[in-house]
C-alpha cells in the first residue's frame, strides 16, 4: 500500500498516532526536505530509505513509489500539514489510478490550526465571524479571478493566507480593498517548530511588520477581528436549552 501521510505543522508530537505508526513501518519515505523538520524524520525506522522529493519531478516520484510497491514494500509519501491543503496530491493520485496502484490518505494537523494555537485564538467567534477562508496570493501558481485576495477580502471573514509572505506588500494592498486598515493581523512563522515566531499588528502595517522581522517564507498570515475580539457561546449559556441540558 502507498500512504499519503500528513506530517503535521512541524512538531513531531503533533503527528497523528496513525502517521507515527506508518513511519515506523515504512520501507520508503518520500518527503519534502525543505518543509519537514529533522525531528519528524527521526520518527522513521532506521532501515527505511528516506528520499527528499525536492530535486525530483512528478514522474520520478511516482516511479520510485511504484517500484517499492511492486516489491511489496510499505511506501509513505510524507506531506507537511494535511495532504489535502496545498499538498499537490491530486496529480500523484491520478497517475497511480492509471496504473491501478492502491493508496490511502492519512490526514494531518494543518499549520493554520497550529497558527491559531500559537496566537491563542479561535477562528469562529460567538457573535462575530463564523467563516474561515484558507487561501493564497496568486504567484507562479495562478488563482481563479473570482478567488483573488482582494475579492475574498470583501467577506471580512477570518482569513489564513498561505504561501504568500514573500509578496507581503501585494498581500497588504489586496487585503486593504476589503478590510479596514486597523484590522488585526498576525504573522506566524514556523508554527509549532522550536523556532516559532509570532508578530501582531494592524493591516496597515503588515508589510512593515514582516520586513522588520526578516520573514521570507514558511509563515502564515492571519487576518480578522477574531485576533482581538471574543464572545460567549450560547452552547454553554445557562439559559440555552438543548438535548443534553434541559432548561428548568
Amino acid at each position: 500500500m502507498i500512504y499519503f501521510v500528513g506530517a503535521g505543522p512541524g512538531d513531531p508530537d503533533l503527528l497523528t498516532v496513525k502517521a507515527w505508526r506508518l513511519l515506523q513501518q515504512a520501507d520508503l519515505v518520500v518527503y519534502a526536505g525543505s518543509l519537514v523538520p529533522l525531528k519528524v524524520m527521526n520518527c522513521c525506522r532506521s532501515e527505511a530509505r528516506l528520499v527528499d522529493s525536492a530535486p525530483l519531478v512528478l514522474e520520478e516520484i511516482i516511479a520510485l513509489m511504484v517500484e517499492y510497491h511492486q516489491r511489496n514494500k510499505v511506501v509513505v509519501r510524507l506531506h507537511t500539514g494535511d495532504p489535502s491543503i496545498y499538498g499537490a496530491i491530486g496529480e500523484q493520485m491520478t497517475l497511480l489510478d492509471k496504473q491501478g496502484i492502491p493508496y490511502q490518505i492519512i490526514p494531518g494537523v494543518s499549520s493554520f490550526l497550529a497558527a491559531a494555537a500559537a496566537v491563542k485564538r479561535e477562528y469562529t467567534v460567538p457573535g462575530g465571524s463564523q467563516t474561515i477562508i484558507i487561501t493564497r496570493l496568486a504567484g507562479r501558481t495562478p488563482v481563479p479571478a473570482e478567488q483573488e485576495l482582494a475579492s475574498l477580502a470583501q467577506h471580512r471573514a477570518s482569513l489564513a493566507v498561505f504561501l504568500s509572505v514573500g509578496m507581503i506588500e501585494k498581500v497588504q494592498q489586496e487585503l486593504l480593498q476589503g478590510y479596514e486598515p486597523n484590522t488585526p493581523v498576525a504573522v506566524v512563522e514556523r508554527a509549532s517548530w522550536p523556532e516559532e515566531r509570532v508578530y501582531r499588528g494592524r493591516l496597515q502595517e503588515l508589510a512593515q511588520l514582516v520586513e522588520r522581522a526578516g520573514i521570507k517564507r514558511t509563515a502564515l498570515i492571519l487576518v480578522g477581528d477574531f485576533l482581538t475580539s471574543g464572545g460567549r457561546s450560547l452552547l454553554y449559556d445557562a439559559g440555552f436549552e438543548h438535548g443534553y441540558r434541559n432548561e428548568e
